[in-house]
């Protein structure tokens, strides 16, 4: 009886054995997919799976050649809580994925924005040309929530200055919910807070809105509190108008794109405004002499407040602003120049 114990015990021994090197070789199998599905200079410290979740500690993307930083994407750590009876179904429901302390580069270029492209750009191409030799799939992806903690975000923009201005973002807190892949019918609801970076000081900004993927038609509110000017110039001023030194941006802007058409109202209001040493009296600043916007700021408590519309195509560029002679500066400014207020 006792051999038979001993024999048995052996059994299970080898039995547990097998399974925990079985479940080691299925992680590393799991992780190597991963990585190649996530593209080339992608890198996955460590991958852990439970029966709930999967997490991906120590994700990292290296950016491609010309790319404005080191990295386009990392992450120390990201969870992924799948509800494992939709895994049978045609469409898998992703309950929450959580990303801690991101890192995101992004470069805007002329009507389009790039994010981590070696994902998505090259990710969008295999998919493009595995449906034009394929049956289409009916197979969807739903992610209920994502969550973004403790982020930082660098956008590169090559559409107002070069080399691209960079906008760095800090402290992001953000969600992003109804995720559908491919893109169906529906909207995906997004939030975000974060810290914009100054040269002189730090400002703030909150972002919220929808956007339909299917249709590109989207709703999106953007305020910013007291951020650097200094930072932000090549918005608001042409090359060769009289450069800032000092000064502050509020901005509230609510816009919509419907059928790939920008409509869009808002208000800003620069405070503390004080310029570079002047290269030549004929100096302007959003189209108007210097002189005068000096002269406007001291009978205004030294601030500017100004209406504007955005229209246009679906992508927004600096073209599209018109400011009308609205506001304390497109009022009283503009009354004295023919032409209307500032332009950007």
């Amino acid at each position: 009886m006792k051999r038979w114990v001993i024999v048995v015990s052996a059994i299970i021994l080898v039995l547990v054995g097998a399974s925990v090197l079985g479940f080691r070789i299925a992680v590393q199998t799991l992780k190597d997919r991963v990585v190649a599905a996530l593209g080339p200079g992608s890198e996955v410290a460590e991958l852990k799976v439970d029966w709930s979740s999967v997490e991906l500690v120590g994700l990292n993307i290296q950016g491609p050649k010309g790319w404005p930083t080191a990295r386009t994407l990392h992450a120390e750590r990201v969870k992924i809580v799948p509800s494992l009876r939709s895994l049978l179904t045609d469409q898998i429901h992703i309950s929450s994925i959580t990303v801690e302390k991101p890192y995101l580069s992004a470069l805007r270029l002329p009507g389009k924005l790039l994010m981590v492209p070696s994902l998505l750009e090259t990710g969008a191409r295999k998919d493009k040309d595995k449906r034009s030799n394929e049956e289409p799939s009916t197979r969807t992806v739903m992610i209920s929530k994502m969550a973004l903690e403790d982020g930082v975000m660098e956008i590169f923009d090559a559409t107002v200055s070069k080399p691209p201005l960079k906008i760095r973002l800090e402290q992001i807190e953000a969600v992003v919910r109804d995720v559908m892949a491919p893109p169906l019918k529906g909207r995906t609801q997004f939030d975000l807070a974060a810290i914009v970076k100054g040269h002189r000081r730090d400002g703030r900004v909150k972002i919220s809105g929808w956007v339909a993927a299917a249709s590109r038609d989207s709703s999106s509110h953007i305020v910013l509190d007291t951020a650097d000017l200094v930072s932000l110039q090549p918005y608001l001023i042409k090359k060769g108008e009289a450069r800032v030194d000092k000064g502050t941006l509020d901005l509230n802007l609510k816009s919509e794109v419907r059928n790939n058409k920008l409509d869009g109202n808002g208000r800003m209001i620069i405070k503390e405004l004080e310029f570079a040493r002047s290269r030549s009296y004929l100096d302007t600043f959003m189209g108007l002499p210097r002189s005068t916007v000096i002269s406007f700021l001291k009978d205004h408590d030294g601030a500017i407040d100004v209406d504007f519309a955005l229209k246009g195509a679906g992508f927004f560029s600096q073209r599209d602003a018109r400011y009308p002679r609205r506001g304390r500066y497109g009022g009283a400014v503009g009354r004295e120049h023919q032409g209307g207020g500032p332009r950007g």
